[in-house]
């Protein structure tokens, strides 16, 4: 059996908002987890068409497309392709969950939730030809799962190719979480066996890690097994935690002396009501300042994630969450325009209220504004949430935020993550769409090589916001 599994891009190329770093950071490990079920004599391959084009011409016995919100169209169109082929296409992923009534038109089975038990299921049915339209996760476990298929991966393709997820979901419920709609209707966070994520990290190679986990510390113990674990292996990583899990007992230090350089954390809102009313509690009432000097102590960069357009904000919320940010020497910032994702409390509750704009979804990337906000007018969101970056990442910002690192060591490593990559992010744009086309010297593509084996993960991540459907 032939079978063709297609991450469709989220941003079409040639777009304003295309971005080359943003798009070639990571492998598309979820495909290649669903590829681990097939057969040994079964054929198959990977097409990510953010760092490769996609060629229609051919015809798979069995077609798997992963749909988010944002590529939502592009998979649709790429799936009528196919059937209009006679190919059997599949869809899954955050977007057919949320609205599987919207997907099934274009698809001959969907599947909606994660599918580590549903896909295999699904295998044994189709190849006795008694398969159903819609599989739902019946079963939350990564207990005893294949190795993820990383042969089908091109490595040279992606600049942090030694991703991995060691869990799934979160324990928190916030109400603009995409994620959180996905894992609904069962067990909302679970991880590997200890074992055998250290047998996954082991089978990696070079120092470089970065964990793709929504919350690598949302549990404890499993997280304090992995961490001492991975003590002395020489690895350098970067995952995303929360505020609660940073301040709560030593685990933040048993990360930091296994190897973790740089952590992403969702503050989101300085304003208590609008962590309230997001259902954010994991930083009600927690000292955001405490937890960003713990990590500083412990030479942790961080990444931090704001959004404005909250009901609680204001025009003023722009200004005063750079300058906080700045103030508290964060290394970057990623920003984000609330975005009310189908599935969610959130989109729920604009709905409801009848404030919801439109409902294009390539315009659901947190850099549109999609819904009327209370406390200022849409354009003044969009421009303040524009006005945010350009401000957090001038000359003056980047120098200021450096004197809040102690050493001298500190100071440079925050300046070059801060400055070297948003500044230059054009001459890494070019180079990434010549590596797309082939056009790479020797030169370049030994340069491009030396830099990525050395940087930290933080320094790729710098280059961009995370985007929040990323798997």
């Amino acid at each position: 059996m032939r079978v063709k599994f297609i991450l469709p891009s989220l941003i079409e190329a040639g777009s304003p908002l295309w971005r080359p770093i943003k798009y070639s950071l990571f492998p598309p490990l979820g495909l290649a987890t669903l590829a681990a079920y097939l057969d040994p004599d079964d054929e198959a391959e990977i097409v990510d068409q953010h760092v490769q084009p996609l060629d229609l011409n051919d015809a798979p016995d069995l077609v798997v497309i992963q749909v988010y919100i944002t590529n939502a169209y592009r998979a649709y169109a790429i799936a009528d392709h196919y059937r209009a082929k006679g190919c059997f296409v599949i869809l899954g992923g955050l977007h057919v969950t949320a609205l599987p009534d919207e997907a099934i038109v274009h698809a001959d089975v969907i599947f909606t939730g994660p599918a580590e038990e549903s896909f295999p299921r699904f295998l044994a049915d189709f190849r006795k030809r008694v398969h159903a339209r819609h599989y739902v996760s019946s079963e939350r476990t990564l207990q005893g799962i294949p190795p993820v298929r990383r042969d089908l991966i091109d490595r040279n393709r992606y600049l942090v190719p030694n991703s991995i997820v060691v869990s799934r979901g979160c324990p928190h419920h916030c109400d603009f979480c995409y994620k959180d709609a996905f894992f609904e209707g069962g067990i909302s966070s679970y991880t590997q066996q200890v074992d055998d994520a250290l047998g996954e990290i082991n089978r990696l190679p070079g120092r470089h890690l970065y964990f793709l986990d929504d919350h690598l510390l949302g549990h404890k113990s499993f997280a304090r097994d992995l961490f001492r674990g991975m003590r002395g292996m020489g690895r350098i990583f970067q995952g995303a935690a929360t505020v609660d899990s940073i301040l709560d007992g030593s685990l933040i230090e048993t990360a930091a002396d296994a190897g973790l350089r740089s952590i992403f954390v969702g503050f989101e809102s300085l304003d208590p009501q609008n962590l309230k009313q997001s259902n954010k509690r994991q930083n009600l009432e927690r000292n955001y300042e405490a937890a960003i000097q713990r990590l500083h102590d412990l030479g942790i960069m961080i990444n931090a994630s704001f959004v404005f357009g909250l009901d609680y904000d204001s025009p003023s919320v722009f200004r005063q969450t750079v300058d906080w940010a700045v103030k508290m020497g964060v290394t970057t910032s990623t920003f984000h325009i609330a975005t009310p994702y189908p599935g969610t409390g959130f989109y729920r509750r604009m709905q409801q209220a009848g404030r919801m704009m439109t409902s294009d979804w390539d315009l659901f990337d947190t850099r549109h504004v999609t819904f009327e906000p209370i406390g200022m007018s849409p354009e003044q969101l969009k421009t303040g949430y524009d006005q945010a970056y350009r401000d957090f990442y001038t000359w003056e910002s980047i120098l200021q935020a450096s004197r809040f690192h102690g050493t001298a060591k500190h100071q440079l490593k925050h300046f070059f993550y801060t400055a070297g990559w948003k500044k230059f992010e054009p001459l890494w744009n070019m180079v990434i769409q010549l590596k797309k086309l082939n056009l790479m010297t020797p030169l370049l593509e030994a340069i491009l090589s030396k830099v990525t084996q050395q940087a930290e993960p933080q320094t790729l991540a710098a280059m961009t916001a995370p985007n929040p459907e990323t798997p």
